[in-house]
């Protein structure tokens, strides 16, 4: 099963592949061919809502990897301690 998880990470991580593990994940959820039928109540949905979550959870890791390496290039935000001016601030005792 770690076989099975591993190359279906990678290959949805190769961005030239990304596209048609993605479009294969969803025809083999609307597909009536299963690994185990949908006609056993519960059993049916076993595989289906692990390829679900199996494609949610390395999605969202790739998002979230996307937006961190996007902050982390230097001259991506224009805030004022990125572009090196300084902000004079007056602050005030909050003490009694």
């Amino acid at each position: 099963m770690n076989a099975i998880f591993s190359w279906y990470r990678n290959a949805l991580r190769h961005p030239r592949y990304r596209w048609w593990i993605i479009l294969g994940t969803f025809a083999y959820l609307i597909s009536p061919i299963d690994i185990s039928p949908d006609l056993v109540p519960l059993v049916g949905q076993i595989d289906d809502v692990a390829l679900i979550t199996l494609l949610f959870a390395e999605l969202s890791q790739m998002l979230i990897a996307n937006f961190t390496n996007r902050r982390d290039v230097p001259g991506s935000t224009d805030t004022a301690a990125d572009s090196g001016t300084t902000v004079d601030v007056e602050a005030v005792s909050m003490e009694d």
